[in-house]
């Protein structure tokens, strides 16, 4: 897939006002609002802007955190990791690795998953793609 270069001004026009404050303005759904958190069908978290595969469901995991959360990524360059110091303390933002648009942050806290990390990402920058062979 070749690097996406949708402008802010295109994804006003593609995405609803709340994937535009998540993704482009880097904020934050409430927790336990998501519509893909309590999600357990089989498939592919996609970003919302983009379309790049960023998460297969088999490493969704309920965090209790109120975000989708993912103890690894679908493929090498998936996402992006950056330094964010923002809101008085230092985090792992993860950004789509195709668009660089705002998903969520990574935190070490998982030791009950195989990597001990949890992808916390936010419902609005996401969209499901259900696996075609899996049943309904």
């Amino acid at each position: 897939m070749q690097k996406a270069k949708l402008t802010d001004e295109e994804l006003k026009k593609k995405l609803t006002p709340e994937q535009y404050k998540v993704l482009v303005e880097k904020g934050t759904e409430a927790p336990f609002t998501g519509e893909l958190l309590n999600n357990k069908a089989t498939g592919m978290y996609v970003c919302a802007a983009c379309g790049q595969e960023l998460f297969a469901s088999g490493t969704k995991f309920d965090s209790g955190s109120g975000w989708p959360s993912f103890y690894d990524i679908a493929k090498t360059g998936a996402v992006e990791l950056k330094d964010d110091n923002s809101h008085g303390m230092h985090r792992t933002e993860v950004v789509c690795g195709n668009c660089g648009r705002h998903l969520g942050h990574l935190f070490n806290d998982a030791a009950d998953q195989p990597t001990g990390q949890r992808y916390c990402i936010n419902s609005l920058s996401l969209d499901f793609m259900p696996d075609k062979k899996a049943k309904a």
